[in-house]
């Protein structure tokens, strides 16, 4: 079998081929297709999917959000009703890295727990687990 590195870049992926460029089952790839309209290979006789190279790029935003950015499945779900077609920014970028508090910050707001200071905090884990 071909890898998907030997083909053009145009060119139609299999299902096997686009799972192993992205490094997860191919079990997992249809179940992207079932939580996310707008990943939709064709099928062939047989249910044989091959990816197109939009349904290949979005099957790699996909991805990168849910196993390098730390998405859920729904979270990733909103952010591609919202935004569609456009390149969604990774979390890290979207949230500015917010200064040290001069005092002491409830640990939890009256509504719930504090986004921004868990956004700040996981930057922080990041940073920490780069060096």
């Amino acid at each position: 079998m071909a890898t998907a590195g030997e083909k053009d870049p145009g060119a139609l992926l299999t299902i096997g081929e686009l799972s192993q460029e992205l490094g997860v089952a191919q079990h997992i790839l249809r179940y992207w297709e079932t939580r996310f309209p707008q990943l939709r290979p064709m099928q062939r006789a047989g249910n044989r999917r091959y990816y197109r190279t939009a349904d290949v790029d979005l099957a790699r935003r996909i991805n990168r959000l849910l196993n390098q950015e730390g998405y859920t499945v729904r979270g990733v779900q909103k952010l591609l009703r919202e935004r569609g077609d456009a390149e969604v920014t990774p979390i890290s970028a979207a949230a500015p890295a917010a200064p040290a508090p001069t005092q002491p910050e409830p640990a939890e707001s009256p509504g719930g727990v504090d986004v921004f200071r868990l956004i700040a905090l996981r930057d922080r884990l990041a940073e920490a687990l780069e060096r």
